[in-house]
């Protein structure tokens, strides 16, 4: 390879490989969260600040497993520096940050602390993303 047809690589291919990582567990965490779902009671109840959230365990549930199934093969795509995966994990990275804006009200610690490691996972993919396509040999 000649030296004008090298590509610079960055330190952030580490972010993204952590970006992939994070993606494929929380993939398997909304997994298990879909699967706890649908084998437990009729809905999820939470009290916060006055307000009451009903949420349907089935629906839920499914939706927590189809999300989660989506977020390990994209992570596990993201690895091998698919540029399609780059989109749909940006997508999803952003679809999590909004969803956890509805939960601020039960559980805001926990709302916070994903929707920073959302900003991170797709400041990283949308900045450095095609570096990790470049580190593979």
């Amino acid at each position: 390879m000649s030296a004008a047809s090298e590509v610079k690589v960055s330190g952030w291919v580490g972010w993204v490989a952590f970006a992939a990582a994070i993606l494929m567990l929380n993939g398997v965490f909304s997994i298990l969260q879909g699967i706890v779902a649908l084998a437990g009671s009729d809905y999820y109840f939470a009290v916060a600040g006055g307000a009451l959230f009903v949420f349907d365990l089935t629906g839920w549930g499914w939706w927590s497993i189809i999300i989660g199934a989506l977020l390990v093969l994209v992570g596990v795509a993201l690895i091998t520096g698919a540029t399609w995966a780059r989109v749909v994990a940006v997508i999803i990275a952003g679809l999590s940050a909004i969803g956890q804006l509805f939960l601020i009200p039960a559980q805001p610690w926990w709302s916070i602390i994903v929707i920073a490691v959302d900003v991170l996972v797709i400041f990283a993919i949308t900045v450095h993303g095609k570096d990790l396509r470049h580190a593979r040999p």
